[in-house]
């Protein structure tokens, strides 16, 4: 700029200047255009990921209704929800999955009764009083927890919790709820602690501080201080828990027994997902395959009914 001036004076100098100071704005003009070009292609982008994402959604739900609502219309809304003995290739054949349902809630609620508590004391201690070093070896060892496949952990507690039951209790056999039951508690515990921690660690330091300048403990201030404020992160973990052991097919097959009794603590009992899974493969064309798919759309609601009943409260807590 300053070159322009010596060189040239008088309006044709004052014309060159303006030229001259008028090309970066130019260009800064065009720079800003492309960039907001390149914002709503960006969002246009992802706008059609949570459209697909939605879409899979409703188009799991519509096959799932429309696969499961045959077989009930034919059986019975009563007669397969509260029915309690399951015989589909039997001379006169039963399909009530009562079994199935009281078996799935009350193995999902022990899993969450063990498991919970474990999972959140665990999340307690490495987010706020672990040593760096123990916290470094838990936190590897709870990501590999994490990371062990489901017929790993039932083929341990098929050769281990299985015998181990039958010996410590005296039972015929030990596939039965309570082995299923402690296998999921042991399954859910990763994404308990881990949910659990971040909704801790993003607590702010100050909440902690002023309770201590109060002259609070440190225990008392970690769950009377920390843990309020992180509720709703703990909650959204107990909600992945459920989610993790209701969804649960191979490890539950391998531990429970497979077998469609009433549930008991010490009998072998079915899921709703083993059910499923373990039949599938061989169920014939016609009502049997039907009343599956009827099965996976009660448990698909089962489900839906647990995350939104949880939600509702979270929400409500929140509120309050």
């Amino acid at each position: 700029m300053p070159v322009l001036w010596r060189q040239t004076k008088g309006d044709g100098g004052e014309r060159r200047l303006f030229r001259a100071a008028a090309l970066p704005l130019r260009k800064v003009m065009l720079m800003s255009h492309n960039k907001q070009g390149v914002e709503r292609v960006v969002q246009g982008v992802f706008l059609m990921l949570g459209l697909v994402t939605v879409a899979c959604v409703l188009l799991i739900t519509l096959f799932m209704v429309l696969s499961g609502l045959p077989a009930i219309g034919k059986i019975g809304l009563t007669d397969f929800l509260l029915g309690k003995e399951w015989a589909p290739t039997s001379a006169e054949p039963s399909y009530g999955i009562l079994p199935f349902i009281l078996t799935s809630i009350y193995g999902t609620a022990g899993a969450v009764l063990l498991g919970v508590p474990v999972g959140f004391l665990t999340a307690v201690y490495l987010a706020k009083a672990a040593p760096r070093r123990v916290r470094t070896v838990m936190e590897a060892a709870v990501s590999l927890l994490a990371g062990i496949p489901s017929v790993v952990y039932g083929l341990v507690g098929m050769l281990v919790l299985v015998p181990a039951i039958r010996r410590v209790f005296d039972v015929p056999d030990g596939s039965s709820l309570l082995a299923a039951i402690i296998v999921l508690a042991i399954m859910i515990l990763p994404s308990i602690i881990k949910v659990s921690m971040t909704a801790l660690e993003a607590v702010p330091r100050e909440y902690e501080d002023a309770s201590l300048a109060l002259g609070a403990t440190p225990t008392e201030t970690y769950f009377r201080v920390s843990v309020p404020a992180a509720r709703s992160g703990i909650a959204a973990a107990v909600v992945l828990g459920v989610g993790r052991a209701i969804g649960e097919a191979m490890a539950v097959v391998m531990v429970s027994g497979n077998v469609a009794n009433m549930p008991s603590l010490f009998q072998s009992v079915r899921f709703l997902t083993a059910a499923v899974s373990s039949e599938m493969s061989y169920a014939a064309d016609g009502l049997q395959r039907e009343a599956l798919f009827s099965i996976a759309l009660v448990l698909f609601l089962f489900i839906m009914l647990i995350n939104g009943a949880l939600n509702f409260f979270l929400k409500r807590s929140k509120e309050g």
